[in-house]
């Protein structure tokens, strides 16, 4: 039996923040110019989300007094963004994430209804903070899970990053049938923002968010009754542009991303010979889970393939509720398609995922139901 995704747990922030409140804080900054303070509102309103979630409390629109993430002010008077290092940030990141990355991970594990001590290997995924012994190993004692758990962590791929993690997973299955893989991914995006009048910047912080996603991955049929997301094949192309339009680099205030106007055209360009190159012949799928680099990536993969409103909806969903949470956004969209019963057995789906490069992940997919008698 192949591996398949039996479960999906999901954890946000406990601070949620409305695109509006954000985007009238970035265009109230110090310093922030006319044509800069048009160019936010731009791209906060064309944006397509409505709210997100982060772990910088500051932000909220009623959060005066409100200390600082993980003690570190990310505000201060007059509500001025200021200008943690690259070290402070991180050191938020090391405090924070891993609680993120228990939640949903102990949510996967309950509706699997699989005990912790049944996971056999653990792979973890971040672009957003580094620390050594890292997120695989607190997850090990954070869910007491046994010592004996193999670990791989997957850093700083990108937004793409979950696809490989989740081929990991099926190869690790493929060699031991009776492997349990816990994949878990969190992200703390909105630790590197900043006040920029640079357009690539703002885009960044119109769009980005915080949060985790953790998939149990198993080809043992006795698991969930043989149902979940069967993980059918992957695949992994670079398109012929983009290797500068968009990455993801280390500064002395933060990481620094860079995302111009281009890579939604490039993915526009190329995504339909990309994914004909996928499927090598095979009927589309029935359905889809489209990362929502942005709305633009979004329209561009829709006109690109040819998509109905409906096909691309679940990801504009998850884009609308909680923004771009970098590698384990694609995992909310996987979640919502496994829970949604007009999915029903036997419904193929197609996983497309982008990161820096520019590289396309893609997945193939099949819906199981639980087997009967």
């Amino acid at each position: 039996m192949n591996a398949r995704i039996v479960s999906i747990g999901t954890a946000v922030p406990a601070t949620p923040v409305s695109q509006t409140v954000v985007r009238d804080f970035f265009a109230t900054q110090p310093g922030v110019d006319r044509l800069t303070r048009r160019l936010i509102h731009a791209a906060f309103d064309a944006a397509q989300i409505e709210q997100r979630h982060t772990v910088l409390t500051q932000l909220a629109d009623d959060a005066a007094g409100v200390s600082g993430a993980g003690g570190v002010d990310f505000v201060g008077d007059g509500r001025a963004l200021l200008v943690p290092s690259t070290g402070a940030r991180n050191a938020v990141y090391e405090r924070v994430a891993p609680s993120l990355y228990a939640e949903a991970a102990r949510s996967a594990l309950a509706q699997a209804e699989i005990d912790a001590q049944a996971v056999t290997h653990v792979v973890t995924v971040s672009c957003t903070g580094f620390f050594a012994p890292g997120p695989d190993y607190r997850l090990v004692r954070d869910l007491g899970l046994s010592s004996l758990v193999e670990r791989y962590h997957l850093g700083f791929i990108g937004c793409a990053a979950a696809v490989p993690a989740l081929r990991l997973a099926a190869r690790i299955t493929a060699a031991q049938p009776g492997a349990v893989v816990l994949v878990a991914c969190a992200e703390l995006c909105s630790l590197h923002i900043r006040a920029s009048s640079d357009p690539q910047q703002i885009v960044a912080a119109s769009v980005f968010a915080d949060g985790a996603a953790a998939a149990v991955v198993t080809a043992d049929p006795g698991i969930a009754d043989g149902s979940g997301l069967e993980l059918d094949r992957f695949a992994t192309a670079l398109t012929e542009a983009g290797e500068k339009d968009m990455a993801w680099t280390i500064g002395d205030e933060g990481f620094l991303m860079t995302l111009s106007a281009e890579v939604p055209r490039i993915i526009g360009r190329e995504i339909r010979a990309v994914v004909a190159d996928f499927l090598h012949g095979d009927t589309p799928p029935d359905a889809w889970a489209v990362h929502p680099g942005g709305r633009s990536v979004l329209d561009r993969v829709e006109t690109g393939l040819d998509l109905s409103p409906e096909a691309i909806a679940p990801s504009r969903a998850v884009l609308r509720d909680h923004g771009n949470m970098s590698s384990a956004t694609i995992l909310f969209i996987l979640r919502a398609l496994l829970l949604d019963d007009g999915v029903g057995d036997g419904s193929r789906v197609g996983a497309l995922a982008f990161g820096p490069g520019l590289t396309v992940e893609s997945a193939l997919l099949v819906k199981r139901g639980r087997r009967s008698g």
